[in-house]
């Protein structure tokens, strides 16, 4: 099969892995909060994302029953059938029921990513690793974008029950699709043990290093997000402005470096795209950073359409803003390309949706601890401290890298162990 044709199925099923958290994430604060629902109510929403957290104690009924196309295309059932149901309920008062059938949404899609990553560790080949993690990455954004962008623009003009039937229309589809994907193999079922494999794989010489690496390659990234929005209203930019240039803008840039880092990773191999876009990501903080230290007047005029972006840029603040936001995006995702490519080198193709979701795990855990910090740490340190702190926090994991090679498969690997073969 081509590459072009693999990364169009890449392309498809990690859009159809992002519509879901989309959904959950940006469509339902809105959806319940227009109804009238309490505060109280859309935050405890956040606790519906724990089954994309917990996703590895149920993985390995994935690995062990069925084919993943099988539970990809179940899935993505289950999802338009409760898109279809959820009008149904009230959202102004959230029954238990509606709850449950909230938690059976993000249920079947975290499920749906563990499927989903597993078919495509065992349909990506060596040394593709970085295209496709970069398709991979941005299909993901694009379908954030539609799901919790073009949906809420799309209740403006069309009632909610509409919305959400399109947005089963989506899933039905896409499962109609996904029933024509390339078959992977598969071990036999009597023969998919995980168990005393995963236990094997962890057990590596050099495990704990790699363990170390996965939780802090991305610490500085994880630790600078949860703190940009605040820095933006605090530099007296308005919400709509956010939106307009972070959300819209830095998606369009994280987009591209996700493409570009894919390239890189795929061209120079994953320790070397490692190393290089690790450095480039971590550089990127230093622009909030000098931002933060120059501390140039706040804002006056108030930007709330894309044609007042250019009347008002000639404000210092907004140019350096401007200018942090789309190289942190970009850098943020050549950095994502390579740290994929990575997570999916690791695993081994017959073992793969237990192994993948455990590495996942253990990022979203960093990930969510930062994050948690962030406010607490910013507080004492003031922004310009803290952003600097933010860039030191990604060299540790550079300084593993040496430790984490033995790990990384390269495509010449194999062939390196078949010449010594021969020669022996």
């Amino acid at each position: 099969m081509s590459r072009r044709r693999k990364l169009s199925w890449i392309a498809l099923l990690y859009f159809a892995e992002g519509l879901p958290f989309g959904m959950a994430k940006e469509v339902w604060p809105v959806y319940f909060r227009v109804h009238g629902a309490s505060l109280t109510d859309v935050g405890l929403m956040s606790l519906l994302g724990l089954p994309w957290t917990l996703k590895v104690t149920w993985s390995p009924l994935v690995d062990r029953y069925g084919e993943r196309r099988q539970w990809i295309v179940a899935c993505l059932v289950v999802l338009a059938a409760l898109m279809l149901l959820t009008p149904v309920f009230d959202a102004s008062a959230i029954s238990p029921g509606f709850w449950a059938l909230l938690l059976g949404i993000t249920m079947a899609s975290a499920t749906q990513d563990v499927a989903i990553d597993a078919y495509t560790v065992g349909f990506v080949a060596r040394g593709e690793e970085g295209d496709a993690n970069g398709v991979r990455v941005s299909a993901y954004r694009v379908a954030l974008i539609a799901s919790g962008g073009g949906l809420v623009v799309l209740s403006r003009w069309w009632p909610w029950w509409s919305v959400y039937g399109v947005a089963a229309l989506m899933f039905f589809a896409l499962a109609s699709v996904t029933m024509r994907a390339p078959r992977v193999d598969q071990a036999p079922a009597g023969q998919r043990e995980w168990l005393i494999p995963t236990k094997r794989w962890l057990l590596r010489p050099g495990a704990p290093a790699v363990v170390l690496f996965i939780l802090t390659y991305k610490l500085g990234d994880a630790a600078i997000g949860p703190m940009i929005k605040p820095f933006w209203l605090d530099r007296g930019l308005s919400a709509s402005e956010i939106g307009l240039v972070s959300t819209s803008f830095g998606m369009l840039a994280t987009i591209a470096g996700a493409l570009i880092g894919g390239r890189i990773t795929s061209r120079w191999g994953i320790f070397h795209a490692l190393w290089t876009l690790g450095l480039a990501q971590a550089a990127s903080n230093l622009g909030y950073a000098t931002v933060a230290v120059l501390n140039p007047p706040p804002a006056t005029a108030v930007v709330s359409s894309l044609g007042d972006l250019g009347a008002f840029l000639h404000e210092p603040v907004r140019a350096l803003i401007y200018s942090a936001s789309i190289v942190e995006s970009f850098t943020g995702g050549l950095g994502s390309a390579a740290f994929l490519a990575f997570l999916m080198n690791l695993c081994e193709k017959e073992h793969a949706a237990v192994q993948y979701a455990l590495l996942s795990a253990l990022f979203a855990l960093s990930r969510d601890v930062a994050g948690a910090a962030s406010g607490w740490a910013t507080t004492r340190l003031g922004f310009g401290s803290y952003f600097l702190l933010t860039f030191a926090l990604a060299f540790p994991a550079l300084g593993l890298l040496p430790f984490v090679r033995g790990w990384i498969r390269e495509p010449n690997d194999s062939v390196a162990a078949d010449e010594v073969t021969s020669d022996q």
